[in-house]
C-alpha cells in the first residue's frame, strides 16, 4: 500500500463532497462540502485542501449507470476531474462510484438523520465511501484503483 494522504471527491451539480484518508491510506473520513461554483472557485478550494493536507492523490467518483454505461453525470465528473488535475498538480484517478450516494443516504438514515438534515453532509459521506472503497481495493490488489486522469489540453 502506498503511503500518503488521499482525497476523495464526490462531484455533484450543487455540492462537491470531500473526504480524506489518514497518512497510511487505511481509513477515509469526511472532510468538507464545497459549493459547486460553475467556475474555478470550487477547484481552487480543493487545491487549497490538497496543499493544507499534503495530499498525494485525488480519487474522483465516476458515476456510471447500474448497467455500466456513461451518463450526463459521468461526463460531468470526467470534465471536473480533467480540470482538477490541471488546477491541483496532484495525480487524479477516476473510480467507479455506483451506489455511493445511495449508500451514504442509507447510512445517514440509519444514524437517525432525515433527508433534509443530512443534505449538508451526504456529499461528504458519499466521498468517504468512494475513497474507502478505493483504499480497500488498492490494499486488496496492490494496484492503484481506477484510472488515471490525463490533463485536458486545449479547449
Amino acid at each position: 500500500m502506498r503511503s500518503g494522504v488521499r482525497l476523495g471527491i464526490d462531484v455533484g451539480t450543487v455540492r462537491i463532497g470531500v473526504s480524506c484518508s489518514d497518512l497510511h491510506g487505511t481509513l477515509a473520513t469526511p472532510y468538507e462540502t464545497v459549493a459547486r461554483s460553475g467556475d474555478a472557485a470550487d477547484r481552487r478550494r480543493i487545491a487549497e485542501i490538497v496543499t493544507d493536507l499534503g495530499v498525494v492523490e485525488i480519487i474522483v467518483g465516476l458515476p456510471l449507470a447500474l448497467s455500466g454505461v456513461h451518463t450526463a453525470s459521468t461526463a460531468d465528473a470526467v470534465a471536473f476531474a480533467e480540470a482538477l488535475v490541471v488546477e491541483v498538480g496532484a495525480p487524479v484517478r477516476l473510480v467507479d462510484e455506483r451506489l455511493s450516494t445511495v449508500s451514504a443516504h442509507s447510512a445517514l438514515r440509519s444514524s437517525g438523520k432525515n433527508a433534509k438534515s443530512s443534505r449538508p453532509v451526504v456529499d461528504q459521506a458519499a466521498a468517504t465511501i468512494i475513497l474507502q472503497h478505493a483504499l480497500d481495493a488498492e490494499r486488496a490488489t496492490s494496484r492503484p484503483p481506477g484510472h488515471p486522469v490525463e490533463p485536458r489540453i486545449g479547449p
